[in-house]
């Protein structure tokens, strides 16, 4: 066994994840991946934002494949231990795992990053294969090839985060290529490669201009069905844990329903919901529900764009605030972060890092956990301008609408409107609930805002549910061309308070 060559590692973090109460059993991806070992489609990349289980998946692959210990009890009960797979492939492949993140932290430069990487895989090759010699100063690829001339051993290739490379800030323009030509070399018409399976967020095809990487198939979230139902949490499968959490946490302080609405809202290519999957094992453990979700990719680099208002973007994201739906062409995540010139390019990146869902043609903000990010950054950053002033001034509009001073919250939203000119126009529906969202968004402390929810005889635009200690409600109903006594009595005509009232109200 060695650092990369058979490690052990993989073996004993599945094991972690095996042994965890909140177990979900994916294992019948290596039954989709097994089918590709020995064939011309033995080049699998799935791309994903951080926290859907990736490195969770290439760690099971590897403890499965992996012929230098013995993992029945991590598989024994599992989906996979019925397949037929599961004599033919477990324990019986020599396995090179890598996870392209880790590096020592004195590392300064690509060369020091990538010769590291060489020299501890080479010395775990000679190590295990001491009857063969190769000429002093042989790459990587030419101890592979004569391992394989001279015994015919293939390997199994789980390469994971293959695409750190491209967020570390001492990496330039010519090391980039320099990497792919080193993957293109290390596994592209090799026949020591029996199996080659890579994770990462960038997709591959953006990075690789050239041939360097075109053998691999990759299955990206919005354009690949396949392998969806193996990263994140599908709707059976927090309804499955949730009934677990219920048998063994006392005093359960979360429903299923919030978990849907703090973790639930990204999308499979054929539109289903799927969990962001850390985020679910975190308020279970914890019995709260929480902001678990951390930076899911450089951060400063896309909110550059945001703050730039490059193409629209700054606007777009007020409306996306509000919970409108925003229209975008992110065909197969067709963006990264770098040299971004569209909107569509813009948002397509914040798709590929996690900040943001992609379905049908529109992009939104998935959840209520990011929902508090967004908010989060609205607050922070001074150069989003009218955005930014509309969320600052939240709190004054919250308390002058608890103490029905109408004339304040009208104060408000003409200082705003008259000291910038925003593209979101207080004539159109949407663009006004953008606008009331941002001037309540203080409130989400407060209050469980809601909108366009059924309530007596109608649907009210927004009603605020009080949390916590707060006695009072919010209804809020907006209108064009109309007075506010006309909207006072639609509330009253149509029965809204209804929504504050009995079993409903109580949960």
């Amino acid at each position: 066994m060695g650092l990369y060559l058979d490690s052990r590692d993989s073996y004993v973090l599945y094991k972690k994840i095996r042994n965890s109460k909140w177990f979900v059993d994916k294992t019948n991806l290596i039954c989709e991946v097994s089918d590709r070992i020995g064939t011309t489609e033995n080049y699998i990349c799935i791309t994903r934002p951080r926290r859907f289980g990736k490195t969770a998946a290439a760690n099971m692959l590897s403890a499965f494949f992996c012929c230098a210990f013995d993992s029945h009890e991590l598989f024994s009960q599992c989906n996979v231990e019925n397949s037929l797979v599961y004599k033919k492939y477990l324990n019986k492949h020599h396995v090179i795992s890598i996870d392209f993140s880790k590096m020592d932290d004195m590392c300064d430069s690509y060369d020091c990053y990538i010769e590291t990487i060489k020299s501890i895989l080479i010395d775990d090759l000679i190590r295990e294969f001491s009857g063969v010699e190769c000429r002093k100063g042989s790459t990587v690829t030419e101890y592979l090839r004569k391992i394989f001339d001279e015994t015919g051993t293939q390997f199994i290739f789980i390469l994971d985060e293959w695409d750190a490379v491209f967020h570390m800030n001492f990496i330039t323009e010519r090391d980039r290529e320099r990497y792919l030509l080193f993957l293109k070399n290390l596994l592209k018409d090799q026949a020591y490669v029996e199996l080659a399976y890579m994770t990462g967020i960038l997709p591959i095809a953006k990075y690789s201009s050239g041939s360097e990487l075109n053998m691999f198939l990759e299955y990206t979230m919005a354009s690949e069905e396949k392998f969806s139902k193996f990263f994140g949490f599908s709707q059976y499968e927090v309804e499955k844990l949730f009934k677990s959490f219920l048998t063994t946490v006392r005093n359960p302080r979360l429903t299923l329903e919030e978990l849907g609405d703090w973790y639930d809202g990204y999308h499979t290519f054929l539109g289903d919901r799927v969990y962001n999957p850390r985020s679910v094992i975190a308020a279970l453990t914890n019995n709260n529900l929480g902001n678990y979700w951390t930076s899911s990719g450089p951060y400063d680099e896309i909110f550059y764009y945001i703050k730039n208002n490059v193409d629209g973007v700054k606007d777009d994201l007020a409306l996306m605030i509000s919970g409108e739906k925003v229209r975008c062409e992110a065909k197969e995540y067709a963006a990264t972060s770098m040299n971004l010139k569209t909107r569509d390019e813009i948002l397509s990146a914040m798709v590929v890092y996690g900040f943001l869902s992609f379905s049908k043609g529109y992009v939104m903000i998935p959840n209520r956990e990011l929902m508090g990010q967004f908010a989060d950054m609205l607050c922070k950053e001074e150069s989003l301008g009218y955005v930014h002033r509309l969320s600052k001034e939240s709190e004054k509009v919250v308390s002058a609408t608890l103490n029905c001073e109408g004339n304040i919250i009208a104060d408000v939203l003409e200082e705003i409107h008259d000291s910038e000119t925003p593209i979101l126009q207080y004539n159109n529906e949407s663009d006004l609930s953008a606008v009331v969202n941002l001037a309540y968004l203080s409130a989400r402390d407060r209050f469980d805002v809601h909108r366009e929810d059924k309530s007596g005889k109608g649907f009210v635009d927004f009603i605020f549910y009080p949390k916590y200690d707060e006695r009072v409600g919010i209804v809020l109903e907006l209108k064009l061309d109309s007075t506010a006594n006309e909207a006072i009595d639609q509330i009253k005509r149509k029965k809204y308070i209804q929504r504050f009232k009995g079993l409903v109200a109580e949960e």
